[in-house]
């Protein structure tokens, strides 16, 4: 969420900013400035309401004291009718405040500096592209079909089961699933980060807090009885552990990961893009977290980047890195970088992790906060970023490692999973 005392400095800046997000209602911002404005005045006039109760009640005793008890009787009717006047005021400042931050919610965060403009993902800057290019056979299949003459994943079972999007990982399938979530931990837990095993349902305090509500909530599995969420990713639990907490200086860098199942209703759109395990209502994924010193998120970033692209070049995949434009980016960060591997077979990229600064737009909402050298309370910064998602990796291994008879697997899994490539049945 961002700060009001940022936007009534630097309004301007702020609507040019949303721009290259491609967000349209700037109007909205000038209206958040009107209704900060009217709050500021009407606070102002409930303290001078208050301090004049105040007085008047002090007044009572002594002219009481005094003997003066019809001037008494008077000071007592004019606290009645503040404390009317105030309780109407209050009323009124609490619907101006509700209706304020409502509004507030629905700005997204202002993009750094060095996003580049664009509305859609072609519009999205190569960074780098790394690893080497396989070569297939000209009668190479899709994962889908690897998937059904390995007998790996169900997806038919999944669809009796629930629903399309629920696949059922068997066997070989489920060993590799298990492999590739305990290399992924094992990988991030060596370079620091602590694993924690958080809850898959959250409260909607926690779902705002990372910004998934209200910019997520048609996306989110809501059990309405109870009303909680789903997680769309563990970065929404996760993150939420330091809520409404003052981080010590020794504690900082605070850095997790957590593997967790994610559910997003939406899948997506239609044909190729979501065909096997392209795009699913339930996936599992392998998240890091970081929250940091606000100087130094940039440089953490550029740190949790090439942590991502070292375990790609681990795993033997082809990859590119892009910088994302405005309007391709999420509602939260204001720097992404997305990190897709080639899928040789279907002849296409696929996205696999987003790693990105959030700068203080969640830590704002969640009140993650540190003390300065002069012992005032500021905000952390926050970043997120996948390490991995499986469905695609595996649909990448899958599709890049085929041979005649086998799938190879990279040497880094041999001993997660137990052999060194996966032979038919």
């Amino acid at each position: 969420m961002l700060q009001i005392n940022y936007i009534r400095q630097h309004a301007e800046l702020v609507k040019e900013r949303l721009a290259v997000k491609n967000f349209e209602p700037l109007h909205l911002v000038d209206e958040l400035l009107a209704e900060d404005e009217a709050i500021r005045k009407l606070k102002a006039e409930t303290e001078t309401l208050q301090a004049g109760i105040n007085i008047s009640s002090k007044d009572i005793g002594g002219l009481m004291a005094k003997g003066e008890t019809g001037a008494a009787e008077e000071k007592k009717k004019q606290v009645v009718e503040g404390k009317n006047e105030l309780n109407i005021k209050a009323g009124m400042l609490q619907k101006r405040e509700e209706n304020f931050n409502n509004k507030l919610l629905l700005l997204p965060n202002l993009p750094h500096t060095s996003v580049p403009a664009g509305k859609l993902a072609e519009d999205n800057e190569t960074v780098l592209i790394g690893g080497l290019m396989p070569t297939l056979e000209a009668d190479a299949k899709p994962h889908w079909e690897l998937i059904k003459d390995y007998d790996l994943i169900d997806f038919e079972t999944g669809a009796k089961l629930t629903g399309s999007g629920f696949p059922v990982y068997k066997g070989r399938g489920a060993k590799l699933q298990r492999a590739l979530i305990q290399y992924f931990l094992d990988y991030n837990t060596a370079a620091g980060y602590t694993e924690y095993t958080p809850p898959l349902l959250v409260n909607a305090a926690s779902a705002y807090g990372t910004g998934a509500l209200p910019d997520k909530e048609g996306q989110m599995y809501h059990i309405t009885e109870d009303n909680l969420y789903l997680i769309p990713t563990a970065e929404v639990p996760v993150t939420n552990i330091y809520s409404n907490e003052i981080v010590k200086d020794a504690q900082l860098p605070v850095k997790m990961t957590a593997y967790t199942p994610c559910f997003r209703r939406e899948a997506g759109s239609f044909g190729s893009d979501v065909r096997g395990l392209n795009r699913l209502h339930q996936f599992d994924k392998v998240e890091i977290i970081q929250l940091v010193h606000p100087q130094k998120s940039y440089d953490v970033l550029e740190e949790m980047v090439n942590h991502v692209e070292r375990l790609l070049q681990f795993l033997e995949l082809p990859y590119r890195l892009l910088k994302l434009c405005g309007g391709d980016m999420s509602f939260t960060s204001a720097l992404t970088y997305d990190f897709e591997v080639y899928s040789a077979a279907q002849k296409k990229w696929l996205e696999v992790s987003s790693v990105s600064n959030f700068e203080t737009f969640q830590t704002n909402r969640m009140k993650i906060r540190y003390r300065d050298d002069a012992g005032k309370t500021q905000l952390l910064h926050s970043l997120n970023g996948s390490s991995l998602a499986l469905p695609r990796i595996m649909a990448a291994l899958l599709e890049n490692n085929q041979h005649t008879t086998s799938i190879n697997l990279p040497k880094v899994l041999h001993n997660y999973f137990g052999a060194a490539q996966i032979d038919l049945p």
